[in-house]
């Protein structure tokens, strides 16, 4: 602890990513990255955008992209929001809605970051525990509380919560802001935007990062009633206002229009994991519903840290979380069918 730090420094404890090997000739099933590339229209974009004018700032406001978003959702571009990648909007949407006398309200086995936020913004929180299934009980949700913020499909489990239940959950909390985090969506879900013109309470975040195969652009976005939005730029513009830079603007523009590679992408993402799920399955092991672009899977006989390890000697990675509840899981990201079969062939007989 340096002596230079505010006080409540030294008490944060940092979210911490999914390992960048520096390694070549790896297979990386660690971070849920899309292993096809992003949109051809949407690389050659960006590389019209690589002119003279990159001297200028870019547009605060982001609106051909907020146009692009607005036009593919049928929504209006004030029910849009901007961030450079969602965990920024994310942190936004905290700091915006969720700083109130009662506690927020989040799954126990969920995206890591939120936590995190809450000590950063020195929010109150509850973890709800996941039922034996490791499934959300909307139940358990239905008490006073500062918000609700979930991932859907959940992460690390991948399990999705139906467009019913979502609508159950905002009208249980129906003064309070509900937050669908829905970074995995189009690997078979149904997006909860089709209900924010119904429910004003209700913030819907997406990413370019996993469908749209943008990670390395760093775009996330919002969906949501004008005055969440609002509230939303209010703080942006507190703290950055110029997010987005030229690129990104152009690039995920271009990407949101290209549906048809979007679609093709998401569906072979999406009959990989079927095929890898049955293969698992075939080797003895037990295997979340998955609605995401990663599976989360236990092998009764064995110890999940020793296949990761087993794996890894063999130039496969895969993420294995310590939390007690999920410690026999390993989450592994769904790859091309040869990284797939790499993984099939590093676990060997077992």
């Amino acid at each position: 602890m340096s002596k230079f730090w505010s006080p409540f420094v030294s008490k944060l404890v940092p979210y911490v990513p999914g390992e960048q090997p520096k390694l070549t000739k790896l297979v990386k099933l660690n971070t849920n990255e899309n292993p096809y590339g992003p949109s051809p229209k949407a690389l050659a974009a960006m590389r019209a955008e690589l002119t003279d004018d990159l001297r200028l700032y870019p547009d605060p406001n982001s609106d051909l992209l907020k146009k692009a978003v607005a036009s593919y959702y049928g929504v209006q571009s004030n029910q849009v929001f901007l961030g450079n990648g969602s965990d920024e909007v994310l942190a936004h949407a905290f700091s915006a809605f969720f700083k109130h006398d009662k506690p927020l309200l989040f799954p126990d086995i969920s995206y890591s970051f939120y936590p995190v936020y809450c000590a950063l913004y020195e929010i109150e929180y509850d973890a709800i525990p996941l039922d034996e299934q490791f499934q959300i009980r909307i139940e358990d949700y239905a008490r006073p509380n500062a918000g609700i913020i979930f991932p859907n499909p959940n992460a690390p489990t991948g399990c999705l919560l139906p467009l019913s239940a979502v609508e159950q959950m905002l009208k249980g909390s129906p003064d309070s802001v509900v937050v669908v985090d829905e970074a995995y969506i189009d690997f078979g879900g149904e997006t909860a935007i089709a209900l924010v013109d119904r429910y004003p309470n209700l913030l819907v975040t997406q990413t370019l990062s996993k469908s749209r195969s943008l990670a390395g652009l760093r775009v996330g976005l919002a969906v949501g009633h004008p005055d969440l939005i609002e509230a939303l730029e209010r703080v942006k513009n507190s703290f950055n206002s110029y997010p987005l830079d030229r690129l990104a603007i152009v690039g995920a523009t271009a990407a949101f229009e290209d549906r048809e590679h979007f679609e093709s992408t998401c569906k072979a993402v999406i009959d990989s994991r079927e095929a890898l799920i049955e293969q698992l399955e075939g080797k003895g092991f037990e295997v979340l519903p998955s609605a995401a672009n990663f599976i989360f899977a236990r092998h009764p006989q064995h110890d999940a840290a020793g296949i990761a390890a087993k794996l890894r000697a063999q130039g496969v990675i895969v993420r294995h979380f310590k939390q007690e509840r999920i410690a026999q899981f390993l989450r592994i990201s769904i790859g091309t069918p040869e990284q797939n079969q790499a993984l099939l062939d590093g676990l060997g007989s077992l």
